[in-house]
């Protein structure tokens, strides 16, 4: 009898620890003006299968408010569509929920928030903002995803500057009963440059660690966009997933407040040469952009496993990274799959760690074109949550192991990029403005007195601000149709 009372009682620790476990789920919101089955709205959230649900994003003024970004999309006014409102009622399908509102993200830059905070007054009034925003619209809380202090135009100052902005929020919040979280660089290169990891963990309630984009079509050669571990030697120690962890850990950061960022999405590239195609090989700019994302260097899952499905694609597993990559003639995508996100999964249980965050919930595989529906939300309930039957990872044969993963190529590539940037764009150091095209921008580096250009694209639906470089939505962008 007291056997069984012991092995209940293991049994009831365990599901403990599961329940603990936080999975958080970022929500693009302009992933309503996707295509066809692309098209993700509020209606598509599963309230059962994350703890926390973050809507990205708003913005922030230089007058220290913060600003709502797509008034038609967020708000009721004026015939809008309430998706604030909307998503907060998911509480009403699962009350055990908590709902969050993200301020900030990549395409908001870092420069005004470099300058909010500097001021006392206005960092004052900024963390008023932002208690009677969150509270105004019925978030239970509120995630700063500022990329990122002391870097992208901010200044040294920075670092401890967003410790008093978060020390000056915790109380007001606290008041309230809010979350504050934060999404924060994951390797050590960027992180050191921008946190004082003690001080920010003790006043956040749990941290988002952005443990993706590790590698990507930025880079020149073939990468893996979020590798568990380093391999043998075939990339940098520090751009995995393990390392970015031990280095919060060992710097300060409490196990149970660290979230590990887990992608939904691949980073692709273009072959230099389609029969170079092995880790570390040449590649001349981004992969071919998907029906749905419609950005090039990028695939969601959910047109990743279609891609698949359709065949003609090897799956490769390289020895001691824990994640795929797929290629098929000159395209090349590293991604995750329900095989790694156990992995991943196993890998925080193991740690102890907070959870899993998602980035972001509309690029699984939502309407289950591949199998079942949301194979990798599903994926890391069963494994931290005990919540659901696990989706079976892919047989052997549908993923080969590479037992002999091909050596990084030393051929250099042949092919000059699709489009070449115009003759005599770069005027000065910094970003332009495409004369043509709103949504394309150029970095001007200057090596050695020579202009080195560098082309990129804003998302779909959105165009550079060439006063605040950063990618905005067109509406807000002046010249921008």
């Amino acid at each position: 009898m007291n056997c069984w009372i012991f092995i209940f009682a293991l049994a009831a620790l365990a599901s403990a620890a599961h329940s603990e476990k936080k999975i958080v789920c970022y929500f693009g919101s302009w992933a309503v003006y996707r295509p066809s089955d692309g098209k993700f709205d509020i209606s598509d959230i599963p309230s059962d299968l994350c703890t926390h649900f973050i809507y990205s994003f708003v913005g922030l003024t230089t007058d220290a408010n913060v600003k709502v970004l797509d008034e038609w999309l967020d708000l009721p006014n004026n015939g809008g569509k309430n998706a604030f409102g909307r998503f907060n009622k998911l509480r009403e399908q699962n009350p055990g929920i908590k709902t969050l509102i993200a301020i900030g993200g990549w395409n908001e830059g870092s420069t005004k928030y470099s300058q909010v905070v500097a001021s006392q007054t206005l960092r004052t009034k900024l963390v008023k903002s932002m208690v009677e925003f969150t509270m105004k619209y019925g978030f239970d809380g509120l995630d700063i995803d500022w990329e990122y202090p002391n870097q992208r135009g901010g200044k040294p100052e920075d670092v401890q500057n967003f410790v008093k902005l978060l020390q000056e929020l915790r109380p007001e919040f606290d008041k309230h009963k809010l979350l504050l979280t934060a999404a924060v660089a994951a390797a050590e290169p960027s992180a050191s440059l921008s946190y004082d990891i003690p001080a920010i963990s003790k006043y956040l309630d749990f941290i988002n660690v952005m443990t993706y984009d590790l590698y990507g079509p930025w880079d020149k050669t073939t990468g893996l966009n979020a590798p568990l571990y380093s391999g043998h030697g075939s990339f940098e120690l520090k751009l995995n997933v393990d390392a970015c962890v031990r280095y919060w850990l060992k710097n300060g950061c409490p196990p149970e407040k660290l979230i590990v960022g887990v992608p939904s999405y691949g980073r692709t590239f273009t072959l230099a040469n389609k029969n170079e195609y092995g880790l570390g090989t040449p590649a001349r700019g981004p992969g071919t952009a998907g029906p749905y994302t419609r950005e090039a260097g990028m695939l969601g899952y959910n047109e990743i496993c279609v891609l698949i499905k359709e065949g003609g694609w090897t799956i490769t597993r390289s020895e001691g990274h824990d994640v795929p990559y797929a290629f098929k003639n000159d395209q090349w995508i590293s991604y995750d799959d329900v095989t790694s996100l156990n992995e991943k999964a196993n890998y925080i249980n193991s740690l102890n760690l907070g959870g899993a965050m998602i980035w972001s919930i509309e690029t699984d595989d939502f309407r289950g074109k591949c199998g079942k529906q949301y194979p990798l939300l599903k994926t890391l309930n069963a494994k931290l949550r005990g919540k659901v039957i696990p989706i079976e990872p892919s047989k052997p044969t549908d993923s080969p192991k590479e037992t002999n993963p091909p050596k990084p190529s030393t051929v250099q590539p042949t092919q000059p990029p699709a489009t070449a940037p115009p003759n005599g764009i770069c005027k000065k150091v910094g970003y332009v403005r495409d004369k043509e095209d709103c949504n394309v921008f150029y970095q001007c580096l200057d090596i050695n007195g020579t202009y080195k250009i560098e082309k990129f694209n804003c998302p779909s639906g959105l165009g550079f601000d060439d006063k605040s470089n950063v990618c905005n939505y067109k509406k807000f962008v002046n010249g921008c149709i």
